[in-house]
């Protein structure tokens, strides 16, 4: 029966008495983290899903408007803790066009290849989940063992592998030096191998392709309409792309490197394939930016009074000393415009912004975040409509949700 027609049957109220209800989550293998759907059943038809959200109780927008620009990053880090670099970058962007701040160029390029390592990063997480979900173990072993490289990376950067908190207002933490520069190199060398191996195990494999082909499809209006973007939008014939339609950082210099990868699809196949295609992208920008990586200042210096300097300023020259005091033991640090401001990244899920009103100070007066899964999940109740049990830890899995993003 088409799916239409299994929607019509039940909203008429047509054998009301043979439904019954199911929790899937939040305690389940397949949603991957602490969320629940409320399945209304007839036999192993799903005519009803109802998403519940809230078990983390996170309140991540009113700690922002408790910790200053600098502290909040450690809580954004956590927004989406599959690829929490992402999300420091976006944070911060947002904050930068708020105070009108240019970053140098150096700074640019380092956050231009995180950003694209924290995509590679999800999407490995994602397209590993989904498989295992179905049944191929090996792709999800394949799957992490690179993510273990990217943590490397990150923690080379940074010194911490799972929330780096590694960007500031204006810059980095610290410079990162020639070990990162080399393992950058190595992982784009040998990434493509990788990449082939999970496209070899499930790009033909008949059990993966009858469990996610025509399954979940959302047409491009719908997507349109329901506020899609990222792979989930792409994936329905949606080319938008921030890095290409509102280029930020190193993108601008970059746009010969990368292309925009859509599918017309609309189904949990293509959303595999998109995010497939877009980690051989990102590859490409990252060997791009690897190769050019400007040299100088990761921070636009001490004079902006809004930098933390360094220990050898603060430890060697009084300026330095000055500085760090007057923002952390005076709690003075910095002001900013009275005013309000939206800024968005595309993150590997999607369109990841901040909505910040200033009232003058180092802290938001309102911080409001919009988070990609927060938008998908509200289509996962029109997807499965009308498929089976079996078919939910398809569909949930090719929309990758994350639910700390779920939770204000």
């Amino acid at each position: 029966m088409p799916l239409e027609a299994v929607a019509s049957q039940y909203e008429t109220g047509t054998d009301q008495e043979f439904l019954y209800t199911l929790n899937f989550g939040p305690q389940h293998p397949a949603t991957h983290t602490t969320l629940r759907l409320v399945l209304t059943l007839d036999g192993e038809t799903i005519v009803k899903a109802v998403p519940d959200i809230g078990y983390l109780h996170s309140g991540f927008e009113k700690l922002g408007e408790d910790l200053d620009f600098n502290q909040y990053v450690t809580i954004v880090d956590r927004m989406n803790y599959v690829s929490p670099v992402a999300n420091e970058i976006a944070w911060h962007h947002t904050i930068e066009k708020l105070m009108g701040l240019e970053i140098t160029p150096r700074c640019k390029y380092i956050r231009t290849i995180l950003a694209e390592l924290a995509r590679i990063s999800d999407h490995l997480l994602c397209v590993g989940a989904v498989a295992l979900d179905l049944g191929g173990l090996t792709a999800f072993l394949y799957a992490f063992n690179e993510r273990e490289k990217v943590y490397d990376i990150i923690e080379n950067a940074s010194g911490q592998r799972f929330h780096p908190s590694y960007t500031r207002v204006g810059g980095l933490i610290n410079d990162v030096n020639d070990d990162f520069v080399t393992q950058v190199r190595a992982f784009v060398k040998s990434f493509p191998k990788a990449h082939s191996d999970v496209c070899r195990l499930l790009n033909k494999n008949k059990i993966f392709i009858d469990r996610t082909q025509g399954v979940g499809v959302l047409t491009r209006e719908e997507a349109i309409n329901r506020s899609c973007t990222g792979p989930v939008g792409r994936a329905s014939g949606i080319a938008r792309d921030l890095r290409k339609d509102e280029p930020y950082l190193a993108y601008p210099e970059l746009q010969g490197a990368f292309k925009i990868v859509c599918s017309n699809g609309g189904d949990c196949l293509a959303r595999y394939l998109v995010r497939m295609g877009e980690m051989v992208e990102s590859v490409n920008i990252i060997a791009a930016a690897i190769e050019n990586l400007p040299s100088g200042p990761v921070n636009i210096g001490t004079d902006s009074n809004v930098v933390i300097p360094d220990k050898s300023a603060t430890y060697r020259s009084i300026e330095g000393l000055i500085q760090h005091f007057e923002l952390f033991m005076w709690n003075r640090r910095f002001e900013t415009p009275v005013n309000e401001v939206y800024g968005a990244n595309e993150t590997a899920n999607g369109e990841l912004g901040f909505y910040v009103v200033s009232d003058g100070s180092a802290k938001a007066w309102r911080a409001r975040t919009r988070p990609p899964s927060f938008i998908h999940f509200a289509t996962f109740p029109h997807l499965v409509e009308g498929h089976q049990i079996s078919d939910v830890a398809a569909i949930l899995g090719s929309l990758n949700i994350i639910a700390a993003e779920l939770d204000r």
